[in-house]
């Protein structure tokens, strides 16, 4: 997992004009980064909205922490940040970081919302080069600031379009599309200065914190347990550093992915068959060192292992 000089050379050669603007704005002045008041502005245009997936896709290739976006570029509502998500996943795609596979949602548990003193559920990309199986290691170099969470995740099986008459997708709805389930671990990646002083606009067109997954076993959505009480709980170094349940997850794990179903319809877009979905964290972030081996489990589903090397 993580980044080489080839993203940053590819990145560099996409939409020449596009990218140099970006270049040029991130690099005139550190404070130009700084995520203080934001003055009142219209929505960016299409060009501006590709330079600030510019700046957030240079900062991740180049493993550069920075304060955050120039005022010009800064996502001003959550519907914004995510049309710059979308400009950055392309630029990713295209230079060969990484083709988006599925999504994480973050904030989907009281522990984490406290943790990030952010109250509603937010959505980020994951990426077929950062999506790894059961066991695996992870090169801490290759990170600004890692960290790991003890997530449920699930495969759709089927697409999910939204309804022609409009109505929202419920738990109910979603859960045929729902073909298995994994114990996973995500590796969030802090790529800022100080990321409490960042705005959650731009905390989401970043992928909010998303890096990396690394996935149990699949198990077949009719051998799941109770998902309001499944326990899981997670390990560094033998050390267990966090407990939770599946029903922390907005009462229940599938009422995370109807809300995902929903952002996305919102968004004219629907969540696809071969699509995984991270549903949210029960335990709290817990960021970690070189040598660091985490291990999470969730009872009834599966585990997962990754070590920093």
């Amino acid at each position: 997992m993580g980044s080489s000089g080839k993203y940053v050379r590819n990145i560099e050669m996409i939409g020449c004009a596009i990218i140099r603007t970006a270049i040029e704005s991130g690099t005139r002045n550190q404070s130009d980064y700084s995520p203080s008041s934001q003055s009142a502005r219209i929505l960016m245009n299409q060009e501006q909205l590709k330079q600030s997936a510019g700046i957030l896709a240079l900062a991740r290739v180049r493993n550069q922490v920075i304060d955050g976006l120039p005022d010009e570029y800064r996502p001003a509502v959550v519907a914004e940040a995510y049309r710059v998500q979308e400009q950055l996943h392309s630029l990713l795609d295209e230079s060969g970081y990484g083709k988006r596979v599925g999504y994480k949602i973050g904030c989907t548990t009281p522990v984490m919302q406290k943790f990030l003193g952010i109250d509603t559920p937010c959505a980020g990309g994951v990426f077929n080069t950062s999506t790894n199986y059961i066991a695996t290691s992870a090169q801490y170099q290759n990170f600004s600031h890692p960290g790991v969470e003890c997530e449920i995740a699930c495969f759709i099986g089927s697409d999910l379009v939204p309804a022609k008459d409009g109505s929202a997708f419920t738990r109910d709805s979603v859960a045929p599309a729902v073909q298995a389930l994994f114990g996973a671990i995500e590796i969030v990646d802090d790529r800022w200065t100080d990321y409490k002083a960042v705005d959650t606009p731009t905390l989401i067109a970043d992928d909010f914190f998303a890096s990396g997954i690394v996935l149990s076993q699949p198990l077949p959505t009719v051998d799941a347990p109770d998902l309001t009480s499944a326990i899981g709980h997670m390990t560094i170094n033998g050390k267990r550093v966090g407990e939770g349940t599946t029903g922390d997850i907005l009462g229940h794990p599938y009422e995370a992915l109807a809300w995902l179903a929903n952002s996305l319809a919102a968004r004219d877009k629907h969540l696809r068959a071969g699509e995984v979905v991270m549903l949210g964290s029960v335990v709290e972030t817990q960021w970690v060192m070189p040598d660091d081996e985490v291990q999470i489990d969730i009872e009834g589903v599966g585990g997962a292992l990754v070590k920093f090397v």
